[in-house]
């Protein structure tokens, strides 16, 4: 490779070389790492403006006075380096010191004077930099630092102080073992929800589970989809990660749906009949359920706005008050959808903002805000979907707490935003649109996967004084006990894709992993959050103490810890500072992996090359069940009423329920357990790698909400997985 190219692999942190998911070490073609550079936006065709490019970007750093922003871990001093040319070195600099609570304090640096670390001679100046510092004992919390010399404001700073590690509640850190259901709340059926489940149907699981032992709901990513491409269902292809899904609102529940007007609307449309036919499909039909939502909404809103909005009344308070505090990223996001439905209504095409008219393909374009200015009812009225979403988000959130949940509910932050989302039409010099985010071959996924995913841009992250990445954390943290982090290796490395290429064919760029774990730490104990990080797949284990040392809580899946023996370990095992499962939403249920159906569906869906590679899987899905069996017979956690032979054993109450409360033997200070599993459910939610095969992210769950804790041997099993957890607490 050219040597420049070699330079800016290595300062982008471009890896070479990493160790695969079977232990094996692998390495990065020379085309790849040349690719990626050229989805971060350098000119590698042309050799020339290359040099120019990254000459002009080290010219840029050496004139930026102070560092965008700077990260102090809680026992660091605070320094921070300045530049300013030999000229003015020996000025007299003022520094202004903000802290985030206020309070100003003054400071008349020499730059001379302080300790001096690089030089660099540009074409018209030499530049010094200095490390200055400061006799601060900063606080925890975003301070801003303002360098000027007179008059002249010349640099600013972000200063961000972090504690040791993320908040653990203490009965935790006291050695409590904990259980809880994960569920994906669009699954959920009831008597009362419109075909989609919803936040009531969440507050009235809450309360439910925690009479069981529940601690927590683990909850799916409920991130805003698209209002207007109701079929875009991933919950981890979001339009935006800060804002709320408004499909989980319960219309009922929305102020004035029971005004009379509103009731009119809803004996001349035909409500309950619709309702009655979106609750009884198998598969949740997102267009039907948004259909009849927006609709239904759209006359609350029109009813509540002159009620409350068109006057001074507290109701409009508040509404003003969440638009103010959601900022310029609620309001992306409501121009967004008010736009993309425009687009859609006009028959245009609409799924994206790459395929919006030019006028329209970014946030700051005037003719955006002439559109926003145009159609202020309608942004208005996305607004109110993401205030009375919040609202009923935060009603369940606080039945948890009133219910006694140790951590009630725990949210999954998804590991990115699709192509055509609203967070990157409002950002889009932050991500790379030409690369996606995926995973080299590994066990979950043998040929790769590439998720369509565009990352973000670590540099202009960083540029950036790592305001998205604080809103992240904040805002998927607010009324939640627990956030879980989809990928937590993102905070290290991310596998990028090129465009068109094969997700095999990625490579690792690595994040400011130090700087982004002190900001989760910050967050979480700001929001009294625990934090889970998936660390599935590729994993360095260096990677798994530094998390561990921050705080972070692992993920342990019984089916992947297994010996080299092939037997499974006893979970008793397993790190306290985790969080043990048996499943996950991309795996089969206890019932269809016992069966092998997602091998039988894999098959008829083409995921695997040839039928030699599907023997192999079923063999091994043979071996591993009888080292299943007897892991269980060996710990006691099934009776004899199970054969010791896999081939005389099909999936049971006992063995399912025996599984579970296997797990809750175990040493992982929390237990989760899939609601699926709990109802002996065959069919799986997700596929990986399937996108229209399969219908993935729409099955519902085989039982009404109000059923399932009627069914004593689902209160004896939770009454069995209490005991169990309340035993190894004490142990």
């Amino acid at each position: 490779m050219n040597q420049i190219i070699e330079g800016l692999v290595a300062s982008r942190g471009i890896e070479s070389a990493f160790v695969d998911a079977w232990g094996n070490p692998a390495t990065v073609t020379d085309e790849t790492k040349i690719k990626l550079l050229k989805a971060m936006g350098y000119e590698v065709d042309d050799l020339t403006l290359l040099e120019q490019q990254v000459e002009d970007s080290v010219t840029q750093q050496w004139l930026n006075l102070v560092n965008p922003v700077q990260v102090f871990k809680h026992d660091e001093a605070l320094v921070f380096p300045l530049r300013v040319s030999i000229d003015t070195a020996a000025e007299v600099y003022n520094v202004l010191l903000t802290l985030e609570s206020g309070e100003e304090q003054r400071f008349e640096i020499e730059p001379v004077e302080q300790q001096l670390l690089n030089v660099a001679e540009l074409e018209d100046e030499e530049v010094h930099e200095y490390a200055v510092a400061l006799d601060v004992d900063l606080p925890m919390g975003y301070h801003e630092l303002t360098v000027s010399l007179g008059d002249a404001e010349l640099g600013r700073s972000r200063l961000i102080k972090v504690p040791e590690r993320c908040f653990i509640p203490e009965p935790i850190e006291n050695g409590k073992k904990i259980w809880g259901l994960s569920v994906q709340l669009y699954c959920v059926r009831s008597q009362k929800n419109w075909g989609i489940g919803d936040f009531s149907d969440l507050t009235v699981l809450v309360k439910n589970a925690a009479c069981q032992g529940a601690d927590f709901i683990g909850l799916n990513p409920i991130h805003e989809l698209y209002p207007a491409n109701p079929d875009a269902c991933s919950p981890y292809g979001p339009s935006s990660r800060r804002w709320l899904n408004y499909l989980y609102i319960d219309v009922e529940q929305v102020p004035e749906f029971d005004s009379k007007v509103v009731q009119m609307w809803v004996q001349s449309f035909g409500l309950e009949a619709r309702l009655n036919e979106l609750r009884a499909t198998e598969y949740v039909d997102y267009e039907g359920v948004a259909e009849v939502k927006l609709a239904a909404l759209n006359q609350v809103f029109t009813e509540f706005q002159s009620v409350y909005l068109s006057k001074n009344t507290k109701h409009n308070k508040a509404f003003k008050q969440f638009v103010k505090e959601g900022g310029e990223s609620l309001q992306t996001l409501a121009v967004f959808e008010a736009l993309q439905e425009r687009l859609k209504a006009d028959g245009k095409d609409y799924w994206g903002w790459p395929v919006f008219p030019e006028e329209y393909k970014s946030y700051d374009m005037p003719a955006v805000a002439e559109f926003a200015k145009q159609n202020k009812e309608r942004v208005t009225f996305y607004l109110f979907l993401q205030w009375q979403a919040a609202l009923q988000f935060e009603d369940a959130s606080k039945a948890a707490n009133d219910a006694g949940m140790l951590i009630g509910l725990y949210r999954d932050l998804a590991v990115g935003v699709s192509e055509g989302s609203a967070e990157i039409w409002g950002n889009q010099d932050l991500y790379c649109i030409d690369a996606s985010v995926g995973a080299p071959p590994d066990i979950l996924g043998p040929l790769g996967q590439n998720w369509g995913l565009p990352p973000m841009d670590p540099i202009k992250l960083y540029e950036q004084a790592y305001q998205p990445i604080i809103d992240l954390f904040s805002s998927n943290m607010h009324a939640s006990g627990a956030l879980r982090i989809d990928h937590v290796m993102a905070l290290l490395r991310l596998w990028w894709v090129y465009r068109g290429d094969h997700a095999s064919k990625g490579g690792y760029v690595c994040y400011p992993v130090e700087d982004l774990l002190g900001i989760l730490a910050l967050e979480s104990q700001r929001n009294q959050s625990l934090v889970i990080g998936e660390d599935l797949g590729t994993v360095p284990e260096e990677i798994r103490s530094k998390l561990a040392d921050n705080g972070m809580y692992s993920y342990r899946v019984f089916f992947f810890e297994q010996a080299e023996d092939g037997g499974f370990y006893s979970p008793s095992h397993y790190p306290e500072q985790s969080m043990s499962t048996l499943t996950t939403h991309d795996m089969p249920t206890l019932i269809g992996y016992w069966h092998c159906d997602d091998l039988a569906l894999g098959k008829e869906l083409g995921l695997y090359p040839d039928a030699d590679v599907l023997a192999t899987l079923y063999d091994s899905r043979h071996e591993n069940k009888q080292h299943i069996l007897d892991t269980l017979h060996g710990h006691h956690s099934i009776t004899k009423n199970v054969s010791h032979n896999v081939n005389d054993v099909g999936m049971s109450t006992e063995l399912n329920y025996g599984m579970q409360t296997h797990m809750a033997t175990g040493s992982s200070a929390l237990l989760s357990l899939q609601l699926e599993d709990w109802l002996q459910m065959d069919k799986p939610v997700n596929i990986p790698g399937t996108f229209k095969e399969y219908p993935n992210w729409k099955r519902k769950l085989s039982r009404n909400l109000e059923d399932i804790f009627d069914d004593s041997d689902i209160v004896a099993l939770a009454k069995n997985l209490s005991g169990r957890r309340k035993a190894a607490s004490s142990e």
